[in-house]
């Protein structure tokens, strides 16, 4: 009796764990695929990596030459928000709306670019704010591998390794995610399926060793 009772709590536990797995989202610890946190500004990667192309490393430029990407600097943002300072859609509307009226354009300034400028201790006419000190902008940090994992950038795209490999179609994405799991496996099956003669992404690599990455130990583990 007391066999039959253990065996059936034995099963009944274990088609629930085997629902609760095949019903949600269980993850490995460490695993933050699909993060997306709020950001201090409403960066859209899809408009400027999709709709304008934006090169990746015009922004992430420390990825040629550093282990790290980097996030880019307010200035590197200014280089274009000083002219820019509005939603393209609502500087047509006003356009639009200044011709149809007779009238003068009236200047537009968006809250999300308006950051930019505090950001930067400026208004929208690039002159400094009295007691506003220029600081950086507090942007959420998304991807974050393990302190004993060594990744370097630099090799990646040395090698021809397209960003979104890794990423996934940031030029799809209105807020930033983790596309992957970023686990150990994950880069080990890459570093196995790219020998070959081409890298995944835009194409072949100049650099035949790139093609051959190494699935030792000491590579990622110093």
């Amino acid at each position: 009796m007391f066999q039959s009772l253990r065996l059936f709590l034995v099963v009944a536990i274990g088609l629930g764990l085997m629902t609760l797995i095949s019903a949600s989202d269980l993850r490995m610890p460490g695993n933050d695929r699909g993060y997306s946190p709020e950001q201090p500004i409403a960066f859209s990667h899809r408009l400027h990596a999709g709709e304008l192309k934006m090169d990746c490393l015009f922004c992430h430029y420390g990825a040629r030459k550093s282990r790290h990407a980097g996030i880019p600097p307010v200035e590197l943002c200014l280089n274009c928000h000083l002219h820019v300072k509005a939603n393209l859609d609502d500087i047509f509307l006003e356009k639009a709306a200044a011709e149809a009226e007779g009238r003068e354009e009236r200047p537009l300034l968006s809250s999300e670019i308006e950051k930019i400028y505090q950001a930067a201790g400026i208004n929208a006419d690039g002159e400094p704010l009295e007691g506003q000190l220029a600081e950086s902008i507090p942007w959420v940090r998304i991807h974050r591998l393990p302190d004993h994992v060594y990744f370097d950038h630099r090799v990646h795209v040395a090698g021809g390794v397209a960003c979104q490999s890794c990423h996934g179609p940031v030029q799809a994405m209105e807020r930033a995610r983790q596309e992957h799991s970023l686990s150990m496996g994950w880069c080990m099956d890459c570093h196995r399926q790219t020998k070959r003669s081409t890298l995944p992404g835009d194409g072949a690599s100049n650099d035949p060793g790139a093609t051959n990455p190494s699935v030792d130990c000491a590579v990622c583990h110093y």
